[in-house]
């Protein structure tokens, strides 16, 4: 693939020997499975990688009651136990984790600069792997009832809703997962899906339709959420018919998709026409030594397993570039 440049801030390019002191051979910007897979290859290549975590080591993966697609784990694991053991995996090579979040980068030479929260940083090369955001339905009552009984997170808030009702908007593979696990503490659990079908896999499917405390509203969308200090109810739009109706609820639980969080690499990087970070065949940006892993540069797969894979490659490609400048 050939990456078109045109439009965006040029790079100086930087000799080896032009690299000032304190330069980080490679820093990794994300903590997620893209980021810390980043961190263990590039540590066994010995390049003591620093990590810069942002707000929330692990990523989405943290937020995940339990994952039960990674290979290696039958009975499944924890989401925070997979998290930890990433961590402790990529820290036993050498890797370094910095909490710490980033507010800026200036790509327009080498070395490139991190600016987070307390300090700059230089790199020879970086690894961009901050993820996505859930995406937000845009309705009256959302913004102001968020963590008023508006939630992005299952398992984050699940237990506060004991014994109560509540609606999961979305129809894949998250949103069924999500579901499924607010079982554990809501009296009932009703999907709301635009379609008349659902988009997860067959057996995530299969799974929530046969459970008892799950039911289905179809062809609908929310308007409007309602309530004055907690949700109360929402207002309901049929697709197909226009009907609107009010809808008696406790908690919204919104799994509609993601963005991916690339705002502060726009003029630097060619990004799609939704947000994502575009590359070549082996996760190279236009940037020489800048290279993409995980959501921001994956629409179609979005998974524990591929976010990990590219992490990797990202890094053996990073140790490539290095081995080669170094020449």
């Amino acid at each position: 693939m050939e990456l078109n440049i045109s439009g965006l801030k040029p790079v100086k390019e930087t000799k080896k020997d032009e690299l000032e002191g304190g330069t980080e051979k490679v820093i990794i910007i994300g903590a997620g499975p893209a980021g810390m897979s980043a961190a263990l290859y590039a540590a066994r290549a010995e390049l003591s990688p620093l990590l810069l975590t942002g707000t929330q080591i692990g990523g989405q993966i943290a937020l995940s009651h339990i994952v039960e697609n990674y290979p290696g784990f039958p009975e499944g694991t924890g989401g925070a136990d997979l998290t930890e053991l990433f961590q402790k995996h990529a820290e036993k090579f050498g890797a370094r984790f910095e909490f710490d979040h980033v507010t800026s980068v200036d790509l327009s030479k080498r070395p490139y600069l991190v600016n987070t929260y307390s300090k700059q940083f230089k790199a020879e090369t970086l690894i961009l792997a901050t993820g996505a955001s859930p995406v937000h339905l845009n309705v009256p009552g959302e913004t102001e009832l968020t963590g008023k009984g508006v939630s992005y997170c299952g398992t984050c808030d699940g237990f506060f809703f004991k014994n109560k009702k509540v609606i999961v908007v979305g129809g894949g593979d998250s949103a069924m997962e999500e579901g499924l696990f607010l079982t554990r503490f809501a009296s009932s659990v009703t999907v709301v899906h635009r379609r008349n079908e659902l988009r997860a896999g067959a057996f995530l499917s299969n799974k929530a339709k046969s459970h008892p405390k799950m039911d289905f509203i179809w062809n609908s969308v929310i308007t409007e959420i309602i309530g004055e200090n907690a949700v109360e109810a929402v207002r309901l739009k049929n697709v197909v018919t226009g009907e609107e109706y009010i809808h008696s609820i406790d908690g919204v639980f919104i799994f509609i998709g993601h963005h991916p969080n690339t705002e502060m690499y726009k003029d630097y990087l060619n990004l799609d026409e939704n947000g994502y970070i575009q590359t070549d065949t082996s996760l190279k940006t236009e940037l020489p030594g800048v290279f993409v892993a995980g959501e921001i540069a994956d629409p179609t797969y979005r998974q524990v397993i591929t976010s990990a894979g590219m992490g990797a490659a990202a890094a053996i490609q990073a140790t490539r570039y290095l081995e080669k400048i170094e020449d």
